[in-house]
């Protein structure tokens, strides 16, 4: 067993390569081998949001405060509100982030295939954000 104290973990910026806005990810497991589970609380200020992007096992979203969004290819955007679960199929494109006028934190889960949790693709435009 290994505790990982709270004051071990710092938050950090989310890469601008795979994110818009200000956006702050705290790790809470990446599991070592054989396991596969990655979890990470994501916060999200008012229009941050992530690229466009896959995950080979599929993804979990849990939403923990604020009011975010959701997006398909060619959908509008879902709204989803604080104790909502998502669940994104494998290699379904999508991204999420905060609505406009409210920010949004999520914990999200996935699990690692080969070492990878992600395929980023491009940046969401405004004309999907704003669907």
């Amino acid at each position: 067993m290994k505790i990982f104290k709270f004051d071990s973990r710092k938050p950090k910026r989310a890469p601008s390569d795979w994110f818009h806005g200000n956006v702050m990810q705290d790790s809470i497991i990446e599991a070592p081998e054989p396991a596969r589970v990655r979890a990470v609380k994501v916060s999200f200020e008012p229009t941050a949001r992530t690229a466009w992007h896959t995950h080979p096992l599929g993804q979990t979203l849990f939403v923990v405060s604020g009011i975010g969004l959701v997006g398909l290819r060619n959908e509008a955007p879902k709204i989803i509100k604080i104790g909502d679960s998502v669940w994104i199929p494998p290699e379904e494109e999508h991204w999420h982030g905060a609505t406009k006028d409210s920010s949004m934190e999520h914990i999200a889960i996935q699990e690692a295939l080969d070492g990878k949790v992600a395929d980023w693709l491009e940046q969401v435009l405004d004309k999907d954000y704003y669907l």
